[in-house]
């Protein structure tokens, strides 16, 4: 494989101290669907890196602390840091397909609390895999702060766990602050329950929020035109940008759900789109309109990638040639944002989402189909898209009659 991927060079990796290796990884990279200037940096990443410290085989196997340590290589050029670091991750993926990435001891006195407090959430509250991994993250983040080492969990006590929580509101807001109070007390009461612990501290206090509090977060809708139409669809990633807002702004879609699109998600017969809702695991079936049936049609020809192999609808610009996660539709959303010039400061892509059930209740649109739309449970989770904008509020205001404000005998109390 080095070969064909090095013509002139090859030699130089195949007699390398870890050639073997560079040779397994460069068969992982392909199969992944590296190729071109891509794959021969990762691998010339890897060469330079493993010669640098050392012996390194086939069979060797590392943890994470040391691939830190071994990246961390000193004759490294500033500007080529990042792509150092991208190696890294691949190389860990890697190593973890093989079964030789070591198991960080960080957490490993946790391990079976942790793995056995994953199976309630999952087999007995039926929580959903991103839900899980949110109460995990913060169970892990106490553990790790909260109980120092040699202590034993049986000592855990109220001011203990009043200052984690003290120290993680100095760094979000209420609403964040919130879900990690709610997750402890999850937690907490877990432990009790099982007899970790002998007596319950879960009480504890919970900031307060107000509904409505937060400015609406719908952007007017000709922002939303403006925005869409100041994306380049000259290049394929702009084509491709384009079309993943066009379908936030005019169905609603969570970035979850737009990454979760196949080809076989759109049904060019009927004109329909086929969305599975994540939160309520249900599918929701949606007219295509003629101009959206353009735009789908545009970025398949112009703006996806037709020898990736893969049936997800949107891929990633960069090979290998994967499905976009939720993360990077946010990225995408701020890069178009910044670069429209237009005044979107501190709107998400989740805006387009309010934008999309405010324009629906401009139109006369009832709160129950808003709802269903959205793939909400209840009214009220609906309701928090719709916040009145300023100028909603002043045609709600009936004007006083004029023989009420002239006339000398009416008193107004």
């Amino acid at each position: 494989m080095l070969e064909q991927i090095f013509p002139k060079g090859h030699q130089s990796y195949l007699q390398s101290p870890a050639g073997s290796l560079l040779e397994d990884f460069a068969r992982w990279l392909v199969d992944e669907g590296y190729m071109g200037r891509t794959l021969r940096g990762h691998l010339f990443h890897l060469k330079r890196t493993l010669e640098c410290a050392g012996n390194a085989t086939a069979e060797s196997k590392f943890s994470a602390a040391d691939l830190a340590a071994l990246f961390a290589v000193p004759s490294v050029e500033p500007q080529a840091v990042k792509p150092y670091r991208h190696t890294q991750h691949r190389f860990e993926t890697f190593l973890l397909t093989r079964g030789q990435l070591l198991p960080t001891s960080r957490n490993e006195r946790f391990a079976m609390l942790l793995d056995a407090y994953r199976d309630l959430l999952v087999d007995q509250r039926g929580m959903s895999a991103s839900t899980v991994s949110n109460h995990m993250r913060t169970v892990t983040a106490f553990l790790n702060n909260a109980v120092y080492p040699g202590t034993p969990l049986a000592e855990l006590s109220m001011p203990t766990v009043d200052r984690f929580v003290a120290d993680s509101g100095e760094r979000m807001s209420r609403q964040s602050l919130q879900q990690v109070v709610a997750h402890l007390r999850s937690f907490l009461l877990f432990l009790y329950n099982h007899g970790y612990i002998h007596e319950r501290i879960g009480t504890i206090d919970t900031p307060r929020t107000y509904r409505d509090e937060l400015p609406p977060r719908a952007l007017p809708w000709r922002d939303v035109l403006a925005l869409l139409h100041s994306i380049d669809q000259s290049s394929m990633v702009g084509c491709r940008d384009h079309t993943i807002l066009y379908l936030m702004a005019h169905y609603g879609l969570r970035p979850a759900e737009i990454a979760a699109l196949q080809l076989d998600s759109i049904d060019w017969a009927q004109r329909t789109l086929r969305v599975l809702q994540r939160k309520t695991s249900s599918e929701l079936l949606l007219p295509l309109s003629v101009h959206t049936t353009r735009v789908l049609k545009h970025y398949l020809n112009f703006g996806r990638p037709v020898t990736c192999g893969r049936t997800d609808l949107f891929l990633r610009s960069h090979r290998p040639a994967t499905a976009l996660c939720p993360t990077a539709i946010n990225e995408i959303y701020k890069k178009c944002m910044r670069a429209s010039g237009l005044a979107l400061q501190g709107s998400t892509a989740y805006s387009l989402r309010h934008a999309f059930a405010m324009r629906l209740l401009n139109r006369g649109v009832g709160l129950k189909v808003i709802g269903d739309l959205m793939g909400h449970r209840s009214l009220e989770s609906t309701c928090v898209y719709l916040r009145l904008q300023t100028e909603v509020l002043r045609e709600v205001g009936l004007p006083l009659r004029p023989a009420i404000v002239n006339s000398p005998t009416r008193r107004l109390s």
